[in-house]
């Protein structure tokens, strides 16, 4: 990967400062850089510091209420859309910080997609005008582009042979299953280069599960996957590194068999053996 002399040099600093070996920061996609989150004054994410490799899934564990879906919406400024949130630190997106004065966050969203935990279409808007909206908002009106990104986002999250026959109906009648797979069409149709996905599969039946879990593995080939999840053997599945939360701490973030076979800190033990979370 080429990355140019700025960018090399600020990445050198970044290393330097806390210590992470350089090949490391050059491989991650994004980066929080000591990231505070508040609700008021309530400090929900304290002085986090993690990186998201280009072209895997990094999951990021806690028990409820540890800080881990407020960092992931800090990754592309969602967390600011909160009255009286507000957040420290840096993220960095190939280098660059999306919390610079000149930085559209809107920008940043179309570039860090965000999947919910329960499916949010647009409830008055057919199958295809969902996955287009985005589209659409950015100045997209051509009918062969939309019906070919369409196609192409639906296929990509596995929902294409599904629905290719109703695709002017609402989506209503959908499984949660297919509605999740479904807003994850309209996240791919804008081309993000990172998808941040909030406990995509907490409401979903097993084998709707398994389906987001295989369609997760099948899109890191194209993208930078961040995993929210309150479910350990999902995140042993699917995820390549693995971060643990506490309070709001970063406490352990290690290669995903290593942290649930060899955890370095006593914490994460007793968190992915049970006896507390």
């Amino acid at each position: 990967m080429e990355i140019s002399n700025t960018l090399f040099s600020r990445a050198l600093i970044d290393a330097a400062a806390r210590a992470i070996p350089l090949e490391q920061v050059v491989a991650d996609q994004i980066r929080a850089v000591q990231i505070n989150a508040y609700y008021g004054r309530t400090h929900a994410v304290r002085g986090v510091s993690l990186g998201f490799a280009a072209n895997r899934i990094t999951a990021v564990i806690g028990p409820s209420g540890c800080g881990k879906s407020t960092l992931l919406r800090c990754l592309n400024r969602m967390h600011e859309l909160v009255p009286g949130a507000r957040v420290e630190g840096r993220v960095l997106l190939d280098g660059e910080d999306i919390y610079a004065p000149d930085v559209d966050p809107v920008a940043v969203r179309r570039r860090v997609g965000m999947v919910f935990q329960r499916a949010n279409p647009f409830p008055t808007m057919s199958i295809y005008d969902n996955v287009a909206a985005g589209l659409r908002l950015n100045g997209v009106h051509d009918r062969r582009v939309l019906d070919d990104v369409v196609e192409r986002s639906l296929r990509q999250a596995a929902l294409w042979d599904e629905v290719k026959d109703v695709l002017g109906r609402s989506g209503a009648s959908l499984s949660g299953g297919q509605q999740q797979r479904w807003c994850i069409a309209r996240a791919l149709a804008v081309q993000p280069e990172v998808l941040l996905m909030d406990e995509p599969a907490s409401a979903l039946d097993p084998a709707s599960t398994l389906k987001i879990e295989e369609l997760a593995r099948t899109l890191r080939d194209n993208l930078t996957i961040v995993l929210v999840t309150h479910n350990m053997q999902q995140a042993a599945r699917v995820s390549d590194s693995t971060a643990f939360m506490l309070s709001g701490e970063l406490v352990e973030f290690r290669p995903t068999t290593e942290l649930f076979t060899r955890p370095k800190d006593q914490r994460t033990e007793d968190y992915i053996t049970g006896r507390f979370g």
